[in-house]
């Protein structure tokens, strides 16, 4: 039998995480429907849309653009990449986050009003979530409604100044996740780069005419979602620990 408890984990392929999204489906006050925008840092995201209809805005300093989401698309984005789901009905994804989901595990800024933004408390303070369960939605809707105003103020920017709009707005993020960055390195190097490593040890065992790893090849799963339908930044999320070691009994 198979039982699971925190520790070195077996990281998923190319290190990365896994969730499944269910998008908010409440509407915001410029009458759309949809997620709370922000940016990552550090780490790239990808979404496979299971179900549904909506769309992702993006915003860098390449443009503003909109991309249609229906079952069946795949689209991802690098780091810098301001980002807001859509929902236009019963949109689902599953989320392919870099770096063992770390985008869900703290590389994630929202774009507030440079008032809350102005040093690490201030953020934390007004991007708390409050109460438990369903009792969640309403602080979650009002965190959302506030990243959409600054956000709305960065697009009308970008319009007037071009790339320099985002400037300011990158410079408050940094400053905000610098606390967080040993806590990131060690998941990076825990997961996406030693198994970069084990990959460059596997090829040249391979062009030495031998093949170790074969010898200790596994099937590996993750336990069920630790969490489901967690409030998340863009949706409710089912989110898998892939922090979690099998132990085999």
């Amino acid at each position: 039998m198979c039982e699971f408890e925190p520790g070195p984990a077996v990281a998923l392929p190319g290190g990365i995480g896994i969730s499944k999204l269910t998008v908010y489906d409440i509407e915001a006050p410029d009458g759309l429907v949809g997620g709370t925008p922000h940016v990552h840092l550090a780490c790239s995201e990808g979404y496979y849309v299971v179900a549904g209809t909506g769309a992702v805005q993006t915003l860098n300093t390449k443009g503003y653009t909109e991309t249609p989401l229906q079952a069946g698309t795949v689209v991802w984005f690098d780091p810098g990449t301001i980002h807001r789901l859509v929902n236009g009905g019963g949109l689902q994804i599953l989320t392919l986050m870099s770096n063992s989901g770390l985008p869900e595990a703290g590389d994630a800024v929202l774009t507030l009003p440079p008032e809350h933004l102005t040093d690490r408390e201030t953020y934390l303070q007004a991007t708390a979530l409050t109460g438990e369960g369903e009792d969640r939605t309403a602080s979650a809707m009002a965190r959302r409604d506030l990243a959409l105003q600054g956000y709305a103020v960065l697009r009308e920017r970008y319009e007037a100044e071009g790339p320099a709009a985002l400037d300011d707005f990158f410079a408050a993020a940094i400053q905000i996740v610098q606390p967080q960055l040993a806590d990131w390195r060690k998941r990076w190097e825990e997961g996406a780069r030693r198994l970069a490593d084990e990959t460059g040890a596997a090829l040249d065992a391979l062009e030495a005419g031998t093949a170790p790893h074969l010898q200790s090849a596994e099937l590996h799963r993750l336990p069920a979602p630790t969490e489901l339908g967690r409030h998340g930044m863009c949706g409710r999320l089912d989110v898998y620990d892939t922090q979690a070691r099998e132990v085999r009994l």
